[in-house]
């Protein structure tokens, strides 16, 4: 009789010259990893547009553990143009004084993807842009989605480390300890 298991047995394997045996489980891969190099002409085409002042992210491993592991990730991308510096107000009066309320899906002078919910195919469509500049708004797009997509976290977390803010500005990076639930 032959037994089947979902787990491959290592029997050619070896872990610094030793051999393994036994059944090993394939654990979850993690988003395969890019050079710094690769994120810099998103980054760059971010600090070299003339209408954004400052623009940054969280990044950190949770502290709670509902039973998923606690991995490292990065927050979504705010972004703070020419209209939200220097004593410009929101839409409820209060002035923007930190990163809250400018992340870039809905952003108050970058613009927003409109779309409609189609309930018989349960899915958005009809997305269409609104705001003054598409072209701006996608760099930004493809910058949180970069950011967020798992495949910088080894070269963010080495550069700015767990549990901060970034903010960058035209001539400096700032790194805040950032504390969060």
């Amino acid at each position: 009789m032959t037994i089947t298991s979902d787990k491959s047995s290592a029997t050619d394997t070896n872990f610094l010259g030793m051999p393994v045996s036994g059944d090993i489980t394939q654990g979850s891969s993690r988003t395969e990893q890019k050079p710094l190099e690769e994120l810099s002409p998103l980054f760059q085409a971010l600090v070299n547009d003339p209408t954004i002042v400052e623009f940054g992210w969280s990044q950190y491993t949770p502290y709670f553990n509902d039973g998923d592991t606690c991995d490292f990730s990065v927050h979504y991308l705010w972004v703070r143009t020419t209209a939200e510096a220097d004593g410009a107000v929101d839409e409820y009066g209060d002035e923007y004084s930190s990163h809250y309320g400018l992340d870039v899906d809905y952003h108050p002078s970058l613009g927003k993807i409109e779309s409609d919910w189609d309930s018989e195919a349960h899915k958005f469509v009809n997305k269409r842009y609104e705001g003054p500049d598409e072209d701006r708004y996608n760099r930004c797009q493809e910058l949180d989605r970069a950011l967020q997509s798992g495949a910088y976290d080894n070269v963010l977390l080495e550069h700015f480390g767990d549990h901060a803010l970034i903010t960058v500005r035209k001539d400096v990076i700032e790194v805040e300890y950032y504390s969060h639930d």
